[in-house]
């Protein structure tokens, strides 16, 4: 049994800053490390940075300017295009680096990435090339969390890209809070030979485990067990991979068990997803361990970061999609509140337990959360701010 932190859930903290601290340590220790990015490294919270590096810039300076030099290994430029050109040639010469942008804008380079992973696949049969450091993407800003951006921000197509590559040199990370964030940050940085997708919030998030817990998860298929809302013999299964997901997913169950004491449940964290599997390229979930975690005949509900299908068809490798019931973003965007994203895309907690309730044939849960949802609605619609928190 995995140890908790103490009162999860509770405390909040930031994803992206926390990696922004460690880019900003990686800098400081690795003389040839290199964080490229588009002109958003403020923006995706990735500032610290500058308290330890210059960004590249030969042009007359501002005195506004951030610290700049030309020998800068920040290096910002508003074409992701370039900026993984040059990557590339950087991760070639055997010194790592990372880039970090917006998630809607990452499928830029989606052309580039397919040819990357069809260079390293043949570059495996090729005796005299040696190994290069990953290809790493920080993914930010993402379709859940747009603030004052709208639909044309929100798109998380290139995780199902990606995904559906069949070289199996592809690693989707979800870190579901800060602690889980530097263990993704590590396993990044330990890569080889492979492209690694990293994506989280850029807001404060609550805290859920250690890092004990998140190590686990990396050692051991990337999913795990959540004691502290879990039950034994449970009669459903939640599961979430996304940081925003999960804790709609954790507070829907904590709905649930205040309106239907007596059921029984489990949470099933999802950290990574790699080509027809749960866990990375190197550690996939066997489907011995999947039906321990997720039980062989239980009714599972999951609530994915990006489109549902490409989680349902990862799922499906595992069991019955009878079985199954996924939620996530279904392509439904708009300039609005964070809660009102979730209920426009059916990811909301009350979304997920009016699943559950119906199962039960309580349905006067149903038309409860059905008003609880209509009524926030129409408050964001009037106010701009949610009821729901």
């Amino acid at each position: 049994m995995i140890k908790q932190v103490e009162n999860p859930g509770t405390e909040l903290y930031s994803s992206a800053q926390k990696i922004g601290n460690l880019l900003a340590d990686q800098l400081k220790n690795d003389p040839h490390f290199y964080f490229f990015s588009p002109d958003e490294t403020t923006s995706n919270k990735f500032d610290a940075v500058f308290n330890v590096e210059k960004r590249a810039w030969n042009l007359p300076q501002k005195p506004w300017d951030l610290p700049e030099s030309e020998e800068g290994r920040i290096i910002e430029m508003l074409s992701e295009n370039v900026l993984f050109s040059v990557m590339t040639g950087h991760l070639l010469n055997n010194e790592k680096a990372m880039l970090g942008s917006y998630e809607a804008f990452l499928p830029i380079i989606t052309s580039q990435l397919l040819q990357q992973i069809k260079f390293i696949k043949q570059s495996k049969s090729v005796a005299w090339r040696k190994s290069m450091p990953a290809v790493n993407l920080l993914s930010t800003s993402t379709c859940w969390r747009q603030d004052h951006n709208g639909f044309t921000h929100q798109s998380p197509a290139l995780i199902s890209t990606l995904l559906s590559v069949p070289s199996n040199l592809v690693n989707c990370l979800f870190p579901v809070d800060d602690v889980a964030a530097e263990e993704a940050f590590d396993f990044m940085l330990r890569s080889k030979d492979v492209v690694n997708l990293t994506t989280f919030n850029k807001n404060t998030q609550p805290r859920y485990i250690d890092s004990k817990h998140a190590k686990f998860q990396f050692d051991n298929g990337g999913a795990s067990i959540y004691q502290f809302v879990s039950d034994d013999d449970p009669e459903f299964i939640f599961t979430a991979a996304g940081d925003i997901v999960t804790h709609e997913t954790l507070e829907a169950i904590k709905i649930l068990k205040e309106d239907i004491p007596n059921i029984r449940i489990r949470f099933v964290g999802i950290n990574a997803l790699s080509y027809r599997a749960i866990g990375t390229t190197r550690n996939k979930l066997t489907k011995e361990k999947f039906a321990d975690l997720f039980t062989k005949d239980k009714p599972i509900l999951a609530n994915f970061h990006g489109y549902p299908e490409t989680f349902e068809n990862i799922l499906e490798n595992y069991t019955e999609r009878r079985r199954l019931r996924v939620h996530g973003f279904n392509e439904e965007g708009s300039t609005t509140t964070p809660f009102e994203m979730l209920r426009k895309n059916v990811a909301s907690r009350y979304d997920l337990v009016i699943d559950i309730a119906t199962v039960k044939k309580r349905e006067d849960l149903v038309l409860k959360y059905q008003a609880i949802l209509e009524e926030n609605h129409l408050h964001a619609v009037q106010f701009g701010e949610d009821l729901i928190k």
